[in-house]
Parts: C-alpha cells; sequence; structure tokens
C-alpha cells in the first residue's frame, strides 16, 4: 500500500484531465482521457491499479515540489549529497494544443544522477488487462484488451523496456542533460514531440498559456499568490470542451481513514459550479463564468417542459451518469473502503441548487452576458415549478442517504432562487409570475423565522423539528437572506463558533449525534474545509476583522506545500475525501476578497 498521503501531492491537468504527482515524482492517480473516464494510474487507493513512476537514484534523498510561478507546471526536486534531480511535469492545455499529451522531463541539475522510470498503467479501474507493442525501442504502445477501452502511447528519447505488462526505462544523465517521456494517444503524429525543439517549445507555450490567464485577473490585494493557486486550481479542474467543472479530480478519497464515506466526485455539481461563475467573475475571468452559464442553460433547456428543476449533477458534457458502484478489488486509501465510482446522488432531490443556480445567472446576466428569450423562459419555467415543490423535504447540500427532511439550507436557498429571478424580472423588464414569485419568496422567509428558528437554544436549526445546528447556515447572510448585524444571527454564529469551530477549523455538523444528523451513514469525518472559510467571512462581515483575518491566516497554513487542500482536515491537520476539491478553494477566494476589501476600507467620518 503506498504511503504517500494525500497532501503529498500536487496537480498537473490540461482541461480534460488531471494527474497527482507525489513528492516522490510518481504519478499514482490518473483517469484517462477525461476526468471522468476510468483510472490508467490509481495505486493511491490500490498497490495493483497502475502508476508512473519517474525517480532520481540518489541516497539520503530530500524531495521538494513547486509550482513555476501563475501557472500549473510542476517542478519536483530531488536533493541529496550525491546529487540534484528535477522532474518537470505538464500538460497541454486545451484549447490551446489539440493534441492531448502529457510531457515529464527529467535533468540532472548537479552531478551524474540515475534515474528509473516505470510506466505501469492499468486499464479501466485495473479490471482491463493489456499487451505492450514496442514500435520501435523508444515507442510503447499500451493497448487494453478491450478496443473501447481508450489505448495510450509512451515515447521517448532514451531506450525502453518491456517488463511484464510494464514498459521501464534506466539511465544516467550527466549535469543539466536532460530525457522526456510523452504519454498521447496512438493516433497522433509520433515523431514531432523529439523534433525541432518541441519538447522545450511545449514547455514555453503552456507556461506562457498559464501566465497570460492569470494575468487577466485584475486582483492585487492581500493573499494574491494564494488566490492566484486557488484560481489555476479551478481552472484546472474546469472543461475546455464544456465549460461544466468537476467538483474535484479523485474518486474514493475517505473522509474518515478507514471509514465508509467515500465518494467519486468526477462530476459537475451544479451547486458547486454555480458558486465558481461568483468566483472567476469577480477575479475578473469572465470568459469562464460565460461559458458555464451557457452549458447550465443548455441542460435546462434540454429538459422536458414538466421537469423544470435541474439534475443535482451532470458528466461534462451533460450525459447520464454510470450507476454508483463499488470497486471491491480496491483496497482503498489507506484501506478506507468501500471505493465507489459513480454517484447516486445525481437521483436526489436538493431544492438549495434552484437558488445557487439563479445567483449565478442573476449575476451573469449583468457582467457577462444577457440571457436569450429561451433561456429565460427557461429560467421562469423553473421557478414556476418551484412555487409548487419549495415545501417539500429534500436530501440538501450533504446529500444525506437516511431520507428526506425539511432542511434549513434548502429553505433559504429556495428564498434565494425567487429573490434573483424577482429581482432578475424587474431590472430587465422580463415577463414572469412575478407576484407569484414575491408571495412565494416572503412566505418562506415567514416560514424559516417560524419553523426553523430555536428560541430556547436562540440558532436557526438543521433541519425543521431539530435541535443541531449546521455549518451550512453560514451562507444565510452572504447570500442576502438575513443581516450580518440581526441578532438572531449574531446568536447563531456565536453557537457555531461554540459547537462547530475547532481552532480555526469548522465541522459541517456532528456525525456522532446519534439521530440528529440523519445522514444515513457511520463513522466520522473531519472538519470541512470550505465551512471554515464561510466562518472567517461571516466574522468579517460582522465587524471582526482582526479574528477574522487570524483565522483566514491560520486556515492558509492548513495548505499542502503547494498551496492545495482537499475537502477535510483531520484532527493532526492531515487531508481527507478528494482532491483538490474546487468548493474549498471557491471559498477560500470568496473569504479572501471580502476580508482583503474589508481590511482597506478608509475609516468613515461621522
Amino acid at each position: 500500500m503506498s504511503e504517500r498521503a494525500i497532501e503529498d501531492h500536487a496537480v498537473i491537468g490540461d482541461l480534460r484531465t488531471t494527474a497527482l504527482v507525489g513528492l516522490d515524482g510518481a504519478i499514482d492517480f490518473m483517469c484517462w482521457p477525461r476526468f471522468d473516464s476510468p483510472s490508467i494510474f490509481a495505486s493511491l487507493l490500490e498497490p495493483t491499479a497502475g502508476i508512473f513512476e519517474l525517480t532520481a537514484v540518489l541516497g539520503d534523498a530530500r524531495y521538494k515540489q513547486l509550482y513555476i510561478p501563475d501557472t500549473n507546471v510542476l517542478l519536483t526536486r530531488t536533493l541529496s549529497h550525491d546529487g540534484v534531480a528535477e522532474i518537470s511535469d505538464f500538460m497541454l492545455p486545451a484549447p490551446e494544443f489539440p493534441e492531448q499529451r502529457l510531457v515529464r522531463r527529467a535533468k540532472a541539475v548537479r552531478g551524474a544522477v540515475s534515474f528509473r522510470m516505470r510506466c505501469a498503467p492499468r486499464f479501466d479501474y485495473g479490471r482491463q488487462s493489456h499487451r505492450v507493442v514496442m514500435s520501435d525501442e523508444r515507442t510503447a504502445l499500451f493497448l487494453p484488451d478491450d478496443e473501447h477501452v481508450t489505448s495510450f502511447r509512451l515515447t521517448a528519447d532514451v531506450p525502453l523496456f518491456v517488463e511484464g505488462d510494464d514498459v521501464v526505462a534506466v539511465f544516467v544523465l550527466g549535469a543539466n542533460e536532460t530525457a522526456t517521456f510523452v504519454l498521447d494517444h496512438p493516433d497522433d503524429a509520433p515523431s514531432e514531440c523529439f523534433e525541432n525543439h518541441w519538447v522545450a517549445n511545449a514547455f514555453k507555450r503552456t507556461t506562457s498559456y498559464w501566465r497570460e490567464w492569470v494575468a487577466r485577473s485584475h486582483y492585487q490585494g492581500r493573499w494574491r499568490e494564494q488566490m492566484t493557486r486557488s484560481l489555476l486550481a479551478l481552472k484546472m479542474l474546469t472543461s475546455a470542451d464544456h465549460g461544466s467543472m468537476v467538483a474535484a479530480a479523485t474518486f474514493g478519497l475517505p473522509e474518515e481513514i478507514g471509514g465508509v464515506r467515500n465518494w467519486d466526485y468526477r462530476y459537475c455539481w451544479v451547486r458547486d459550479a454555480s458558486f465558481m461563475v461568483y468566483a472567476f467573475m469577480n477575479m475578473g475571468h469572465k470568459e469562464e463564468a460565460t461559458a458555464f452559464i451557457r452549458w447550465l442553460h443548455q441542460r435546462r433547456l434540454e429538459a422536458n417542459p414538466d421537469e423544470a428543476r435541474l439534475k443535482v449533477l451532470y458528466s461534462l458534457d451533460g450525459a447520464p451518469l454510470t450507476d454508483e458502484s463499488e470497486l471491491a478489488h480496491f483496497s482503498g486509501y489507506r484501506r478506507s473502503r468501500p471505493v465507489r465510482v459513480g454517484n447516486a446522488a445525481e437521483g436526489q432531490l436538493q431544492l438549495d441548487i434552484i437558488g445557487e443556480v439563479m445567483d449565478a445567472i442573476f449575476y451573469a446576466d449583468e457582467y457577462c452576458e444577457r440571457l436569450s428569450h429561451d433561456e429565460w423562459t427557461a429560467v421562469s419555467e423553473g421557478i414556476d415549478w418551484l412555487c409548487t415543490n419549495w415545501h417539500q423535504p429534500d436530501e440538501s447540500i450533504w446529500e444525506v442517504r437516511g431520507g428526506r427532511r425539511h432542511f434549513l439550507f434548502s429553505r433559504f436557498m429556495c428564498w434565494v432562487a425567487f429573490d434573483r429571478a424577482t429581482r432578475l424580472a424587474e431590472r430587465r423588464s422580463l415577463p414572469g409570475r412575478v407576484a407569484v414569485w414575491k408571495r412565494e419568496r416572503d412566505a418562506i422567509y415567514h416560514d424559516i423565522h417560524t419553523n426553523f428558528w430555536d428560541e430556547e437554544r436562540q440558532y436557526f436549526v438543521q433541519y425543521m423539528g431539530g435541535t443541531s445546528i449546521d455549518a451550512s447556515c453560514l451562507l444565510m447572510p452572504l447570500m442576502g437572506f438575513i443581516g450580518d448585524q440581526d441578532p438572531r444571527w449574531k446568536s447563531t454564529l456565536q453557537a457555531v463558533g461554540d459547537q462547530l469551530l475547532d481552532d480555526s477549523l469548522v465541522y459541517r455538523y456532528h456525525v456522532d449525534k446519534e439521530g440528529e444528523n440523519h445522514d444515513g451513514l457511520t463513522g466520522a469525518e473531519g472538519t470541512f474545509t470550505m465551512c471554515s472559510f464561510w466562518y472567517v467571512e461571516c466574522l468579517a462581515r460582522s465587524g471582526d476583522l482582526l479574528l477574522a483575518r487570524f483565522l483566514y491566516e491560520k486556515m492558509l497554513s492548513y495548505a499542502n506545500h503547494v498551496g492545495l487542500f482537499s475537502e477535510e482536515i483531520g484532527p493532526s491537520g492531515e487531508h481527507l475525501g478528494n482532491f483538490p476539491q474546487a468548493f474549498t478553494h471557491l471559498a477560500l477566494i470568496r473569504a479572501g476578497r471580502y476580508l482583503n476589501e474589508a481590511l482597506s476600507e478608509e475609516p468613515r467620518s461621522l
């Protein structure tokens, strides 16, 4: 079993798929050729499920890893008294490059350095056998026995050898010498990768692509480096082909070591991606926000008239997901099983997503691209559907598997949906049943203050009839439902701090209160990093800027060595859950922007 920790990885990507690169230079997680394709390397989850090793053989080695500034081009360095080695890893970003290629370049920086490369794919989550065909001594074709499974080619500028089902290379480089390995599709032209300085030019063009993209951001405030890294991570999780965004690069990484809370996040959650619109717009990247809104409207326009609500999640191209299933032959990350692919949440009812979508549409219509007639028609149909369905119980943001309830989060996000639809219709003089929407909006407002407010405990409860508190309530002021200084909100914020805060880390709710959280799952979990950043923003909005800044700085310290976050943080600061998680980086950006603006605000005269 691999001892690489989740946080001991960086990520590279090409806006089609991603690969996790360990501190030792091994790629131990990669799906090919798309984010949600079956894995070809997955030894992070199962030792026999494939790995792509490229290692400097140096005694008493230390490892360092960094991104070239303002890019997603990765350097992995091996340092020893005997020599220094460096591996450059990058993928050619779409649509700048039509070919899909992963490039790995080994270099001896100091001294003569021995290297070993082993490319050991295991197709279709390790379920599909394959054969290796050497077209010449430096080109290997990996051909799955099932012709419907995507194959790939490995080309090198050093000799390759077949060892069983794997291909290896052993070589020595003198100071400043390099060796390159390119993984791509067999149908692409093979020779150009090692002609006319192609590798050097591809490296320069890739770094230039990312730097030019970063330069479009207008953010120049505090924590720019961390904010930029989060933006680059979000961009890397976005599909160039479709405009949709995966929730995370991985599947199966656990929320508790040895636990069962292990999910597949390689799909587009409408909720997460809607928040992405807000983050990209506010950082100056309107193209990505516009692309997602177009993708979103296409999904809505494809629906039947009586199916006004969106699905919870989609594949990147909008096609139906494969059914959720378990990879019984995977032992799991540090024995955390089952390892699941697919996600049954696709069939859940999560009414809150209409609120997130309407919030994104509301701002995108003003700052990016105005709605067309057909798009507004689809939007108004969805809001009309919500008029008669917001009263329903649902599974809500946490996708509980213990049955539906009337959750606070879904209820106030339905209020957001009606509020944004009403304001958009009035701002643009668009037709719609605005009077009815206002009536339902106001009914939800009174419903929440009547049925979700616990007078004895002085906070809003997680669900109707419950007594526990849920960190998702932190979005109530962030979405404009309640004022930052409202006494009911201030006491609710205090309750979140008293019950869910652990130092700077926030739990989403207490999973050890049987019968209270009602999520239908056993075991514990870590703190939810996005909730921690929401808490920081709520503190800042309440006026406690010094504490908010202190906690924000603490939260940034939990990032891994290259500035990335998984979904959760464990008791000893270890990363848990899928990695890197988009929602976490979205919350980091949002909290950082608000806090920076609040700290920079000039004192107001009386």
